[in-house]
């Protein structure tokens, strides 16, 4: 019963965060008057504060103390967490600019793609094998992409560059083994730096977080709780719950964005974007199904094993 009260919780904390996620661009349309870069540079600062804020009343301050005096030792883990800071600040900013820029459709096309990105990245870098169905996914989803590249005219490099960079970034947090909240804290810590030294230097005078007024500046100052609140929530979710479970419901945020950027935002939905996006959802469904088939075999040899044993 205990079980069954954990993963429904766990349901409820994931489902929170994808709708959460899914609705962010409403945030950031607020913002759209002021570039992505300095939008950028807000969200690194202010998610930093939030979350070393966050870690003292969690009681996790020690932790990440000790977590910080370990890269002395483990210079892989330094280095990963180095590149899993540039991929995601890369990542944030494609988004933003994907948003506010009226390509809020491609925008949500990346992270549809991008759980067939990351399997195509553990075939590549892990020599992990393919089934019969994920190959079909990614021909199918090969397809779409195709499809609405000749439909743009162009190569949709925000949708391409949100699924690498997120998938790669998925890669690297795989090779560092700390707790959630820790780790993006000192993931945002390692482009302070950066973002700070813009504000400062190529901002300047006109930094819109001091001359934009009260509501801008507290909605930039906001950017961090806007930024790590749904990470946890995730983090919380993806604990208590199967990854099968998490892959059907990470599709919640992009059919969100989808629907803003068709609905709310009217931005141009043709016959040629169906057709791509019906490619990319039948293979998101074959993909999860087949995920979600060996996940419960797994999970069936599991208690088997389990129940010899007692």
């Amino acid at each position: 019963m205990g079980g069954q009260n954990e993963q429904q919780s766990g349901i409820i904390f994931a489902v929170i965060a994808y709708i959460l996620w899914g609705f962010l661009p409403l945030y950031w349309k607020l913002l759209n008057h002021i570039g992505a870069e300095e939008i950028l540079a807000n969200r690194v600062l202010w998610s930093l504060l939030f979350m070393l804020v966050l870690l003292f009343l969690s009681k996790k301050w020690s932790l990440f103390i000790k977590t910080i005096h370990g890269f002395a030792k483990n210079k892989k883990q330094l280095l990963a967490l180095f590149i899993a800071s540039i991929l995601i600040s890369i990542n944030w900013f494609v988004y933003i600019w994907g948003v506010n820029t009226e390509q809020m459709v491609e925008t949500s096309l990346g992270y549809y793609i991008n759980p067939l990105v990351s399997v195509l990245l553990g075939v590549i870098f892990f020599k992990e094998k393919l089934s019969h169905a994920q190959i079909i996914s990614f021909l199918l989803a090969t397809i779409g992409v195709l499809i609405m590249t000749m439909s743009y005219g162009s190569f949709p490099w925000i949708a391409i560059t949100l699924a690498l960079t997120f998938g790669l970034y998925g890669m690297a947090k795989k090779l560092i083994k700390m707790d959630s909240a820790v780790g993006l804290a000192l993931e945002t810590m390692v482009m302070t730096p950066v973002a700070a030294l813009y504000m400062w230097w190529f901002i300047g005078s006109e930094n819109t977080l001091i001359a934009g007024g009260w509501g801008v500046s507290f909605l930039l100052i906001g950017a961090g709780a806007a930024t790590a609140i749904p990470l946890l929530f995730f983090a919380k979710g993806a604990q208590r719950i199967p990854l099968s479970t998490l892959g059907f419901l990470q599709y919640i945020a992009p059919t969100i964005m989808l629907f803003l950027g068709i609905f709310v935002y009217h931005e141009t939905f043709s016959k040629s974007d169906l057709l791509a996006f019906i490619f990319i959802w039948s293979a998101l469904t074959i993909y999860s199904v087949s995920k979600s088939k060996i996940a419960s075999n797994f999970e069936i040899k599991w208690r088997k094993e389990k129940s010899t044993h007692i």
